[in-house]
């Protein structure tokens, strides 16, 4: 990814997938299955980093918290890959899911009739990032 830095979001942006108050069904199925991979053994899970949603030249806060190693059995190798450790990602008081999994079933749960929440967060992250609205990576179909 192009401009990508090591750092770390200070905080997890207002569409964090990993967000427990972010509405479900915002992200595409395909975005919510990658967050799964991350789950598994540190030797079987993914190389690549999980860049922020809204600000993508900097590392996914609510994917490094989440997947840090604080209170679960494997660290996240991405983070170790690029010379980080659970000691580089920044304290947070927002509430994140426990998982990768729980994450993705939690935004897949309402994909199929996203609720008027939803809808609004996905107008907001088209009108804000134009990115985007230029082939809409990621974002469920509005």
């Amino acid at each position: 990814m192009g401009g990508m830095t090591e750092e770390i979001r200070k905080e997890a942006c207002s569409s964090c997938p990993y967000r427990c108050d972010v509405p479900s069904g915002i992200w595409a199925a395909e975005t919510y299955d990658m967050l799964r991979p991350y789950d598994k053994p540190t030797g079987e899970q993914p190389f690549a980093v999980f860049a922020c949603h809204a600000t993508p030249t900097k590392l996914c806060h609510g994917w490094a918290v989440t997947h840090s190693g604080r209170g679960h059995e494997f660290e996240l190798l991405a983070l170790r890959l690029h010379g980080l450790g659970p000691q580089d990602v920044p304290q947070s008081d927002q509430i994140f899911f426990g998982s990768g999994n729980e994450a993705a079933d939690h935004g897949c749960r309402d994909l199929s009739e996203p609720s008027s929440e939803a809808q609004e967060a996905v107008d907001k992250l088209l009108r804000r990032h134009e990115r985007l609205r230029a082939g809409n990576p990621g974002l469920v179909d509005s």
